[in-house]
C-alpha cells in the first residue's frame, strides 16, 4: 500500500504579504502568513490571530475533524455587512503534522472576495498524486457484503494485507430501533470475526459511553487522535488506558457520516511502535465518505425491520414487504382472535395525571402483549385501552388438531396475560384488571383503509365476536370470556353460561368461562 498511498500535507511560510477581503472589508493583512498544501485541496493561507482585524472572529459550536490535522474550531466573522457563520477555521492544538499552524485562521474560500495572492488561493496542492488503491477495492467489491460484520471484517483485513499496522477497529452505529441506542461492532486482528454489542438507550447515561471518544465524536465534538503512549495525553478517556495495557500504541476516532447528518463513529487502534502514519489515514479518510454510505443501506435495512417488527409484528412485516401494500391485498385466514380491553380505563384516565395513566396504561399493554408474542402469536394493533392480537392456524384445511394447537397457545397467553395484568403496581389505585374476549373463526387479513394511509389487520365478523365478548365480560364480571368454537379446541375446564345476544352479532352464541376468571 505504501507504493500507493499519495496522501500528504506540507505547510510553508509565504515570503511577501498577504492581505484578505470579505465583503469589501479587509479581515486579515500579514507579513506571517504561512500556506498549507494539501493532497485533493486547494492550498490555503493560515493566518496569525494578531494579523486579523479585531473584533472580526466569533467563536462558533462548529467542529470538524481531520485525522492528520487534528480537530477545527471554527469561527463565524462578524463583518460591518453581516454575520457570516463558520467563515473561518483554526486548528488550536493540531496534530503533529500540522504543528505550524497552531493558533492559525484559515478563511473559508467561499465568502473571500478579494485576496493579495489569488493564484495561492486557487491552485492545487503540488503533491505526488496517484489513485486510491482502498477507493477502488470498496468500489469494486466491498458492495458485495451482506452485512456490516462482513463489511467491516474484510475492510480490516484488507487495510491490513496492504501495510497499515491495524490491530483493533470499531464501528458503532446509531439505530432507530425501538428499544436499542446504537450497535458497536469490533474487529481485532488477533481475534475470528467481528463482536457486535448492542447498547439500549440507558447507555446514554452511563459513565462508560459519557466519557468516552464516541460521545466526543457523535455530539459533534470533533474526532480523536492521540498516541496512546504520550505523556501527558490531550485525550484522556478510560478506553484509551485499557487499549494502552493491550498494547495499544496509537489511536483515532472519525466521524462516518450519513446522508441524512446522522454521526457514526469509527476508531482505528495500532500496535505499531511508529503508529499510524498520514499517508495511511488520508486513505481512510477519503473512504469513510463511500464506505458510510456502504454501511448506510446496511442500517436502513436492519431498521427496517426492527421498525416493521415494532409497529406491525413479525407475520405482518413479512407480508408488507413480500409486496402486499395495496388495498384490498389480503387473505383469508383461520385464527384464534384475542380481543383484550382495560377494565375501568374510563374512570383512570379521569382521576390520575397524564404521565401516571401513560405509564399504567404502557405497563398493561406490555402484560398483555408479551405472552402474546412469546407464544408465536401476532400483536396487531392497540386500539386506545384495547389489545387485538390473533394466533393464525397455519395448515389451510384448519382441522382439529391445528385449531387445537393455535387455540391452546392463545389460552395460555390469556391465562399469563390476566396474571401478569394484576400484578402491575398500582400504588394507591385497584389493581387492573382485563376483559378478554377469545375466539377462533375465519378473518380476513390484510389490508383495509384509505389510499393513502392503509392498516394491515383482520376483519370479519369473527372479529367482530371476540370483541363484544370483551364488552360482555365487563356486565357479567369476568376476566375472560371464550366462544362453544374455542370451547371445542381446548382442554381447559370451562363453566358455560349459556347462549348471549351480543350487539350486531346475527346469532345468539354460547359464551363460556373459566372458573377462576
Amino acid at each position: 500500500m505504501a507504493e500507493e498511498i499519495s496522501y500528504r500535507i506540507a505547510i510553508e511560510p509565504i515570503e511577501h504579504p498577504v492581505q484578505v477581503f470579505v465583503n469589501g472589508s479587509s479581515v486579515a493583512d500579514s507579513q506571517q502568513a504561512v500556506v498549507m498544501h494539501e493532497t485533493h485541496l486547494p492550498s490555503l493561507p493560515y493566518f496569525p490571530k494578531t494579523d486579523i482585524t479585531p473584533g472580526l472572529l466569533e467563536p462558533s459550536n462548529l467542529r470538524t475533524f481531520c485525522p492528520f490535522k487534528g480537530t477545527a474550531n471554527y469561527w463565524n466573522l462578524r463583518t460591518p455587512s453581516g454575520l457570516i457563520e463558520n467563515g473561518a477555521w483554526s486548528y488550536e492544538a493540531p496534530l503533529d503534522e500540522a504543528a505550524e499552524i497552531a493558533g492559525y485562521v484559515a478563511f473559508d474560500p467561499e465568502y473571500v472576495d478579494d485576496a493579495s495572492d489569488k493564484d495561492l488561493q486557487s491552485k492545487s496542492a503540488d503533491l505526488p498524486f496517484g489513485k486510491s488503491a482502498l477507493i477502488d477495492w470498496i468500489m469494486r467489491d466491498a458492495w458485495q457484503f451482506k452485512t456490516p460484520e462482513e463489511l467491516i471484517e474484510k475492510f480490516a483485513e484488507h487495510l491490513v494485507v496492504t501495510g497499515m499496522p491495524l490491530w483493533r477497529m470499531n464501528i458503532v452505529i446509531r439505530t432507530l430501533h425501538p428499544v436499542l441506542a446504537a450497535q458497536h461492532m469490533t474487529w481485532r486482528r488477533d481475534e475470528n470475526g467481528v463482536t457486535k454489542v448492542e447498547s439500549s438507550p440507558e447507555i446514554l447515561n452511563h459513565p462508560d459511553y459519557i466519557n468516552s471518544p464516541i460521545r466526543h465524536v457523535i455530539d459533534g465534538l470533533g474526532g480523536v487522535r492521540q498516541r496512546l503512549d504520550a505523556p501527558n495525553p490531550e485525550f484522556q478517556f478510560p478506553i484509551m488506558d485499557q487499549l494502552r495495557r493491550d498494547g495499544g500504541t496509537d489511536y483515532v476516532a472519525m466521524p462516518m457520516m450519513f446522508s441524512d447528518g446522522q454521526i457514526n463513529t469509527i476508531s482505528l487502534t495500532s500496535d505499531s511502535e511508529i503508529g499510524f502514519s498520514t499517508g495511511h489515514l488520508g486513505e481512510v479518510y477519503k473512504a469513510l465518505f463511500v464506505l458510510g454510505r456502504l454501511f448506510e443501506v446496511m442500517v436502513l435495512r436492519h431498521n427496517t425491520d426492527a421498525l416493521f417488527d415494532a409497529y406491525l409484528g413479525e407475520r405482518t412485516r413479512k407480508q408488507v414487504l413480500s409486496g402486499r401494500t395495496h388495498r384490498g391485498d389480503g387473505e383469508d385466514i383461520m385464527a384464534a382472535i384475542i380481543f383484550c380491553d382495560l377494565r375501568d380505563s374510563t374512570q383512570l384516565a379521569a382521576s390520575l395525571s397524564r404521565e401516571r395513566y401513560l405509564g399504567l396504561l404502557n405497563d398493561f399493554f406490555e402484560a398483555a402483549a408479551e405472552p402474546i408474542i412469546d407464544r408465536g402469536g401476532e400483536v396487531l394493533k392497540f386500539i386506545g385501552d384495547a389489545v387485538l392480537a390473533i394466533f393464525p392456524i397455519e395448515d389451510d384445511s384448519a382441522d382439529m388438531e391445528n385449531s387445537r394447537a393455535s387455540c391452546a397457545r392463545a389460552m395460555d397467553a390469556v391465562e399469563e396475560m390476566i396474571e401478569r395484568v394484576a400484578a402491575i403496581e398500582t400504588g394507591d389505585i385497584p389493581s387492573l384488571r382485563c376483559a378478554v374476549g377469545l375466539h377462533v373463526g375465519n378473518v380476513m387479513y390484510g389490508n383495509v383503509g384509505a389510499p393513502n394511509r392503509l392498516d394491515f389487520t383482520v376483519t370479519g365478523t369473527a372479529v367482530n365476536v371476540a370483541a363484544r365478548l370483551s364488552g360482555q365480560c365487563k356486565r357479567v364480571d369476568k376476566q375472560l370470556l371464550v366462544s362453544s368454537e374455542v370451547a371445542q379446541c381446548t382442554s381447559k375446564e370451562l363453566v358455560s353460561l349459556g347462549k348471549q345476544e351480543m350487539r350486531n352479532v346475527p346469532n345468539d352464541i354460547e359464551v363460556y368461562a373459566l372458573g377462576s376468571a
